[in-house]
């Protein structure tokens, strides 16, 4: 299977039976909002606990590459990477009303990333950058970052990776985390909008005089250290959605409105500031690459799949676990349809229409181009595929909008984005 091709039947049939729970109902009788939060919790105790899962896979995969380079030890790691990212992205409607969780989301997915803060880069990268002193600093070359406030790099330890994550009040100075991790294992991707994703030799890792681009050592250490902080971060978040958890704790002292508003901070501001806005409409506007989120392996077309599918799991309460396991329960879409069945049904024809957008980016990906090509400038049909789904994640967010006055619950402000709220000012 081609790297990033994941679980194509999987994911769509879990899409289908997630929206076609929405559109059948579960609720008998009066649906207990209690209940609901109850599995809103349990869904997310289980997508993280999946990530811990996929993330372990990956940390094996990236041990054996440094222990014994090799081009399939390299493609194995780069497959776990992939697979690693499936549930990741379906937690992220977590986000936002979460405080535990938005607050710490930048330990694991911060980007985009200067590259030259970890390792060589090639010469149209630059030199320096007025906004980044770490913008060459290449942790991986230098064991005294001088230009760094003489940061002691001779070892690289989680400490460092740790300390030089957001240094200098730099959000691009991204030293941990899955994209971390995905340069290590890709390198840059120098193809622009054209096909191609990074193409990093395996010989970088290789021992002795079949290393490639020096240092190959020091880079094995730190993507070793880098994966398995990732771990550790990833069974974190796990451990704040068992049942006793401070996540769960969190949710329940703000009483069974103040949850449910919670659930559609997620849902709305994924759906519009995040998704709709910072990941697809800013980069459509400025035709850049730069602003795909997978960047180096051309694997955006998933990460926009699975947060749309995270959406649908959320309102649904449904999710489908890497084992193949359902979890399920009273659901927000329970809430809605005994509130306002038409506005119910308005919901699940919205979900449908931006799984269908997202998917059609998925299928064409996988059919050979790319997300950083369907944005490319002139190209009609793929930027058209693009907005289509900017489309749909905006106007599920207005029947976001109509669940809070149908629930009757306090207003709630979803994210924004320049991109989508002023247009103008980010052409510019």
């Amino acid at each position: 299977m081609e790297v990033g091709m994941i679980s194509k039947t999987w994911a769509m049939l879990a899409a289908v039976g997630a929206l076609t729970l929405g559109a059948m109902g579960t609720a008998a009788a009066a649906t207990d909002k209690a209940a609901v939060l109850k599995t809103y919790g349990d869904i997310a105790q289980a997508v993280f606990e999946d990530s811990v899962t996929t993330a372990k896979a990956l940390k094996a995969a990236v041990d054996k590459l440094v222990a014994e380079p090799s081009p399939a030890n390299l493609l194995a790691a780069r497959t776990a990477w992939a697979a690693a990212r499936v549930p990741y992205m379906q937690s992220e409607a977590y986000r936002f009303g979460n405080a535990i969780v938005d607050d710490w989301e930048g330990k694991v997915n911060s980007w985009p990333l200067d590259e030259g803060l970890i390792d060589y880069v090639a010469p149209s990268y630059g030199t320096q950058s007025d906004e980044n002193d770490y913008y060459t600093a290449n942790i991986i070359a230098n064991k005294d970052l001088k230009a760094c406030d003489d940061t002691d790099a001779s070892t690289i330890t989680e400490d460092l990776l740790q300390n030089l994550q957001g240094a200098g009040e730099v959000d691009a100075n991204v030293a941990t985390g899955y994209h971390a991790i995905e340069f290590l294992l890709w390198g840059q991707d120098l193809n622009g909008t054209g096909p191609g994703a990074g193409n990093r030799p395996w010989t970088d890792y290789a021992k002795g005089d079949a290393c490639t681009n020096g240092n190959c050592d020091r880079r094995g250490a730190y993507l070793t250290v880098a994966t398995k902080l990732l771990v550790d971060d990833l069974e974190w978040m796990a451990k704040q959605w068992q049942p006793e958890g401070q996540a769960r704790k969190e949710l329940a002292a703000k009483g069974p409105d103040g949850g449910i508003g919670t659930i559609l901070t997620g849902l709305g501001s994924l759906s519009y500031g995040e998704l709709g806005g910072e990941r697809t409409k800013l980069g459509l506007i400025l035709h850049d690459p730069e602003e795909e989120h997978d960047c180096f392996s051309d694997n955006t077309h998933n990460s926009h799949y699975f947060d749309v599918l995270g959406i649908i799991n959320v309102y649904n309460a449904r999710y489908t676990r890497v084992d193949g396991k359902v979890v399920t329960g009273p659901a927000l879409a329970d809430l809605v349809r005994e509130a306002d069945a038409k506005l119910a049904a308005e919901v699940d024809a919205k979900l449908l229409a931006t799984n269908a957008a997202a998917t059609a980016i998925k299928l064409k990906a996988e059919g050979g181009e790319h997300y950083d090509q369907l944005i490319g400038a002139g190209n009609a049909e793929g930027n058209g595929l693009v907005q289509k789904l900017v489309d749909t994640l905006t106007d599920q967010t207005k029947s976001f909008e109509r669940i809070i006055t149908a629930l009757k619950l306090t207003p709630i402000q979803f994210e924004g984005s320049d991109s989508l709220d002023n247009p103008s000012a980010v052409a510019k």
